[in-house]
This record gives structure tokens, sequence and C-alpha cells, in this order.
């Protein structure tokens, strides 16, 4: 096992300090000369200007401390070379690029953890321990303030900065994400990239957390707070006795922790999963439901009606409405801005892309892909196998179906599996189709033929 650590800035060079006690670091990587050879110097290790040099070696895996809004890139480009990967939170700073690596990852059969650290922390580690065991019973609110006159950033506001550690951690407490999700800030030194937030959460339970971040602080506080119906718990991380409980109408118990290291443990415990290859504790899907609530600034990225049923592993664009008695598949991905009428069906593993509309009783089977700008009528159905029998299993014999961008296909028409739609085609109502139609093409009739041709806007262009 040899692992490397691209960046070797404030946080990199602890990063460093650690892994290379476990005898495992063999390489760093920093475009800055002078940290490089510092670093190099220090530790012997071998140095490398280019992260993209550093990927064509033989590295098992790599620890990513650079900027945020390089996490992605990088990232990407470490699995597509077959390393594991650790990269620092955020894991990128956009929720599609974070699915995209998780995915990725997953093909790959690569080893993807954040470095959300709180959870490795063992205050917090004992913390939640009592919380499962029913010490302050039943949860009313969290509470948490992560402030400090810090280093201002310019890639990232401070909620993207300061507040994924906390985000983290509530999620992890209360099991589930937010039903209802604000979020409150000001821009005070640089213009629209905001300096202080409030973030409020709303759960399931009526259970209510809200976090406080500032890196324009006079002073540092790191505190976490949990209310319960039989007691509290306070983490501080900055006082002497970092976990406290609060027993209800009884005087205040410090609770003793282990006396290890966070970083010590979290990085351990990638050692662990690179060894054992089990998902590390603070992997990318996790990682994914901090990026839900901060890729839109804390407003949920979608609509889904409270009759309609999403399967897990199911990826949803920002500003997408799925209404009434709908059911979304296993390993579907639904684009942004779509909109999905009453009792529509999507198959497992269908892809549709942005700006799709799909009317009521639409069904979309598996092998089907609807590209950007789709539009398609009521009750149309698109199939996936030739010849069906209840009596014959023919799941390995589905044949696809793609729509391509712009295409329209009207109310009740029927697309046979093994054929494309081309761009910007239009699907006369009623018709079923039962070979390729040529881009804008007019086809309607059974089975469907050419009746001419469309533009763009879906005006008649000639024969």
């Amino acid at each position: 096992m040899s692992i490397a650590i691209i960046g070797c800035g404030d946080w990199g060079k602890n990063l460093v300090r650690v892994f290379y006690k476990s005898k495992l670091l063999t390489a760093v990587c920093d475009k800055d000369e002078k940290k490089l050879k510092a670093i190099t110097e220090r530790y012997h290790v071998e140095p490398f200007a280019d992260y993209e040099e550093l990927l064509q070696t033989n590295i098992k895996a790599v620890i990513i401390a650079t900027p945020a809004f390089t996490h992605y890139e990088i990232a990407r480009r470490s699995l597509l070379a077959d390393k594991d990967v650790f990269v620092e939170k955020p894991l990128a700073l956009d929720y599609h690029e974070g699915a995209e690596l998780v995915r990725l990852a997953e093909e790959k059969k690569r080893i993807l953890m954040v470095g959300h650290i709180l959870e490795y922390h063992p205050a917090v580690e004992k913390m939640k321990a009592m919380i499962e065991e029913g010490k302050v019973g039943w949860i009313n609110y969290i509470y948490s303030s992560r402030l400090n006159r810090g280093k201002v950033r310019k890639e990232e506001n401070v909620l993207w900065s300061f507040a994924p550690h906390d985000i983290f951690l509530i999620l992890s407490i209360m099991g589930e994400l937010p039903q209802k999700t604000s979020v409150r800030g000001g821009a005070y030194i640089s213009e629209k990239i905001m300096d202080v937030t409030v973030t409020h959460f709303e759960f399931s339970e009526g259970a209510k957390a809200h976090i406080f971040v500032s890196w324009l602080h006079p002073y540092k506080e790191q505190r976490f707070v949990v209310i319960g119906s039989k007691g509290m718990l306070v983490f501080d991380d900055l006082a002497e006795n970092k976990l406290m409980f609060f027993p209800e109408k009884e005087e205040a118990v410090p609770i003793k922790v282990k006396e290890t290291e966070p970083l010590e443990a979290e990085c351990q415990h990638f050692i662990e999963s690179i060894a054992t290859r089990k998902p590390p504790r603070t992997d990318g899907k996790s990682a994914l439901q901090v990026l839900e609530i901060l890729t839109n600034s804390g407003e949920r990225r979608y609509f889904i009606h409270e009759t309609s049923f999403v399967d897990n592993d199911v990826e949803v664009g920002g500003g997408t409405k799925i209404w009434h008695f709908c059911h979304i598949s296993e390993g579907a991905k639904i684009g942004k801005n779509c909109t999905l009428g009453q009792n529509v069906f999507v198959g497992r593993n269908v892809r549709i892309g942005n700006n799709v509309k799909l009317q009521n009783n639409v069904s979309v089977f598996e092998g089907v892909t609807l590209e950007d700008d789709v539009f398609v009528g009521p009750s149309a159905v698109f199939t996936n196998v030739l010849n069906p029998r209840s009596t014959i299993s023919r799941k390995d014999e589905f044949k696809k179906i793609l729509v391509k961008r712009g295409a329209t296909i009207g109310a009740n028409a029927t697309v046979v599996c093994g054929n494309t739609i081309g761009e910007y085609a239009f699907i006369g109502a009623g018709a079923v189709v039962t070979r390729d139609v040529p881009e804008y093409a007019l086809v309607y009739g059974i089975p469907a033929t050419v009746k001419g041709y469309l533009n763009a806007r879906g005006e008649k262009t000639g024969d």
C-alpha cells in the first residue's frame, strides 16, 4: 500500500504529518515550490509539482487537500486512474458533480472517503453512543456554532467552508434529511460571498436544528448542543472537558472520553478501508446528503408529492417537480427542472435529462433514455421487450430506446423498443413507432410514417 497527498497547505501539512507516521506516505504534490521543498526535505518523500504526473505512478491511494473548487476535478481524475480517494470536505461544489464521483467510485470499485473529521472525534463518538442509548430521550433540538476570526475564502462562502462538519453530524444523529430548510446570511467583506449564516432545519418528528457559522467573530467557538426530553449533551471542542452531560434537573456531569487525535483516527480509518475494501463511515454517499443542502444554499432541490414513492439510489435534479402517485425506481436519474405529472412510472436505471415534461399516466420502462427538453404526452408508453410472455422472464433481453433532445411524443403514442427518436422529431397522438425516426420529422399513424418535417419550434417546414 502506498499513499500520496495532493495539497500541502494549512490542512494538507497536518495530513502529511499523520500519514507519514503510518509509513505508507511515499509522495506529495503541490504547485508551490517552496511548500513542496519544505515538506519533502522534512519527510523525505517523492515530490510532484503536477498531480497528473503523480496519477500516472503506481500509487495506491491519494488524499486531496486542495481548495474546494478543485476537489471534483482532481477526485474524478484520480478515480479514473484507479486510485482510492480521500478528499477533504466538501466532496464537490455541485450536487451532480458529487453524484458523478460516487457513481465513478462504484464503477471502478474504488474507496471514496470524505474528510468529515467530527465523525472520528472521540467526544462525538461518545455523544452519539449516549444518544443511541437513550440518555437524552427524544431529541427536541440541536444547536451548533462554529465561529472564528479566521481566513476569509473567496472560492466558497462560510456555509460551504464551516458548516459541512455540523450538517453531516446533525444528519448522522437524526438519520434523515430535514423536511424543511432555510438559510439566512450576510456578505460584509466580499460581494455575494456570505461571511455569516444561520441555517434552520425541521425534521419529521418535530425536532429542529440550527447552525450558526461565521468567520467574522471576535473569538473562536466550536460548540454542539443536543437538547432532549431527558437531558442535554454539550460538545465543546475548545473546553477542557470536551463533553458534558446535563441530566434532567441535575448538575452537569463531565463525560470521560478517549484521548485520541481525531485526525489520526480518521486517517487510520481510511487505511483500514483500503485494506478491507469496506466503505468508510464518511463515504461519498453520505457526503451527498450534505451537498443536498449546500448546493442550493439550503433550499430543497426538488418537489416530490407525499403520495409518490421514490426508491433508494435515485437522483433528482434541482427544480424538478414530481406530482401525485408517481413511482421512481431504483437507479433512475432525473435531471433539473423536469415535471412529472400524476401516475408516472419511471423504471430502473432510466436516464432523463433536463427540462423534460412527462404528462399524466406516462410509463418509461428500463432501457429508455430521454435527453434534454423532451416532451411526452399523456398515457404514452415506452416498451423494452419485443416478444413478452407472462411466464418467461426476458429481463436480460431488454432493448433500448433513445429519445434525443427536443423531441415531442404525443398522447397515447407507443414507442416500440430498439428504436431512436431523432432530435426535435414530433410523434403524433396515438402513433405506434416501430422504426427509427429522423430528426425534425413529423410522424403519425399505425405504424408511424414520416408525414413531413418541423423546425425546433414545432412549425411545419415541408413534406
